[in-house]
């Protein structure tokens, strides 16, 4: 069997390529929920204000409407705050979403390609993630959304690697072990295979030498 990745480039690799059950790598699985989460969390942070301020809006200024009833009343105004909850949830939803899976896709990559998670890979991760959303606005903003992902980064990155220490181990130690107990379980399937065709053979190279004997008597 092929040994696990040595070098960096074969692991970035590995981290694209779906296993022999046709499963992509868990931290590719990661990448993906964390961006929906991140999504999910940036509409509801950008939609229930949204919500809110756009209901009370259309309450202040209804008081001359005719409405059919107080149902009706109501209904108009769950309407306005669902379009603005729509409408500002969407803004804020894409927006995370995007953030949080470039930041995690850089901060993954760098863990996986130096074979360790260090801080330093999340500080490195927020600076680049910042200063891509900010170089619309110019050097100063590409300097400012370097400063503010880095400063993001750090206790990020601070708190993930505790969280991972206290189950013993890090997200990077316990892929390494995987693989590395993979490989093993590997070879000696591999070697037990090897074996059982040796012995095979040397199984039919007997019957062959008897028969050759039976047939020279």
């Amino acid at each position: 069997p092929a040994p696990p990745p040595q070098t960096g480039w074969e692991r970035l690799r590995e981290l694209w390529r779906v296993d022999e059950q046709r499963r992509l790598p868990e931290e590719t699985v990661n990448i993906v929920k964390s961006g929906f989460t991140g999504g999910l969390v940036g509409w509801l942070y950008g939609g229930l204000p949204a919500f809110r301020e756009a209901r009370k809006t259309f309450i202040e200024r209804s008081h001359g409407e005719l409405f059919q009833n107080r149902a009706d009343a109501v209904q108009s105004a769950h309407r306005a705050g669902l379009r603005s909850f729509l409408r500002y949830g969407w803004r804020w939803s894409w927006r995370v979403a995007a953030f949080v899976t470039i930041f995690n896709t850089v901060s993954t990559g760098l863990s996986v390609y130096r074979n360790k998670t260090t801080i330093s890979n999340f500080a490195s991760a927020g600076a680049f993630t910042g200063a891509l959303f900010r170089m619309n606005l110019g050097l100063s903003g590409l300097a400012g959304g370097f400063v503010f992902g880095a400063v993001f980064g750090i206790p990020v990155g601070a708190l993930l690697v505790s969280l991972q220490q206290l189950t013993g181990e890090t997200f990077q130690e316990k892929r390494n072990r995987e693989r590395r107990e993979l490989y093993e379980r590997k070879l000696a399937e591999w070697q037990s295979r090897l074996s059982v065709t040796e012995d095979i053979g040397k199984t039919e190279n007997e019957a062959q030498r008897a028969l050759e004997m039976e047939r020279a008597r």
